[in-house]
């Protein structure tokens, strides 16, 4: 009987162990906190200022794009995108999102003009993190596995 009870206690006191290690695991920070984003507070700063001067006109304040971005317009030309995290935005890695940044989005079936020469990479890369601050965090995370193929 004595065995059977120091079993027991055993086993009772490995279960409260193991439940307060749980508990305490789910009190730490996700990937997708937004301390866990690449850019810092002053890049996200230059980057709304950026975003805002650049490419607001067709992308919409909030990176909201065109309601209709998936349809060409009567020239044959798609209209821009939203890049909120609504569209497609987040499928490309960061490395494809300066590209197309750079060689803009003619060879995409846009009107979006190149900015290679007219931004720097430094410039570019605050305009992406202006417009990934809109995306919520599970689609952020999505992004992260993308870029990190």
């Amino acid at each position: 009987m004595l065995k059977s009870k120091n079993a027991l206690t055993r086993w009772a006191l490995s279960i409260a162990t193991v439940s307060v290690l749980l508990a305490c695991s789910e009190t730490q920070s996700t990937a997708t906190d937004d301390s866990a984003r690449w850019y810092t507070p002053q890049q996200l700063a230059q980057g709304r200022a950026i975003f805002a001067e650049n490419c607001a006109a067709c992308h919409g304040a909030n990176g909201e794009g065109v309601s209709n971005w998936q349809t060409p317009d009567s020239n044959g030309f798609y209209p821009a995108p939203p890049v909120n995290g609504t569209a497609h935005a987040w499928h490309h890695s960061l490395a494809v999102l300066l590209r197309t940044i750079n060689q803009g989005g003619e060879q995409l079936g846009g009107r979006m003009p190149g900015f290679q020469g007219r931004l720097t990479e430094l410039e570019q890369r605050s305009a992406v993190a202006a417009f990934q601050d809109y995306w919520p965090d599970d689609i952020y995370a999505q992004w992260l596995v993308i870029d990190n193929r």
